[in-house]
């Protein structure tokens, strides 16, 4: 028997390439970002109500954005998404934008669909009187 007991099979180790340090980056990048997200969202809860439409609007915008911004860097780095090349990337994010575009037409159009059922909105329905009306009274019906 040999005195090194060492095998490949479990000894190997892949050479160290400084991903700890991109590791770290991405943790504290995220971190911060859901830091602010938090921060935005709890400030619209606390001020419910007293800020105008517009910068509700324009935070909820805002944090939108962080998350989206967050997604983003979750794909390219996690799903190792940014280390491909260019043609790869158009063939994941193309149809994943027309997914996203037919879930907004689909709602768009439901809900334009629901307003016009709700209101007489291009009905051929006729809006007279389907019920006939009363017969006359004579004179000596009357009590």
């Amino acid at each position: 028997m040999s005195a090194h007991t060492n095998t490949s099979e479990i000894t190997f180790q892949p050479p160290h390439t400084g991903g700890t340090k991109r590791i770290w980056r991405v943790f504290w990048v995220l971190s911060v970002l859901t830091i602010i997200e938090l921060a935005l969202g709890y400030t619209l809860y606390l001020t419910h109500g007293h800020w105008g439409y517009g910068l509700v609007i324009s935070t909820k915008v805002l944090i939108g954005l962080l998350t989206l911004a967050k997604a983003y860097y979750i794909v390219s780095v996690f799903m190792h998404l940014g280390d491909e090349i260019r043609n790869f990337i158009m063939t994941i994010v193309i149809p994943l934008l027309l997914f996203v575009w037919f879930i907004i037409a689909f709602l768009a159009d439901g809900n334009s669909w629901r307003n016009m059922r709700n209101t007489e909105a291009g009905s051929k329905v006729s809006t007279e009187q389907t019920t006939p009306a009363p017969a006359a009274v004579k004179e000596g019906d009357k009590q």
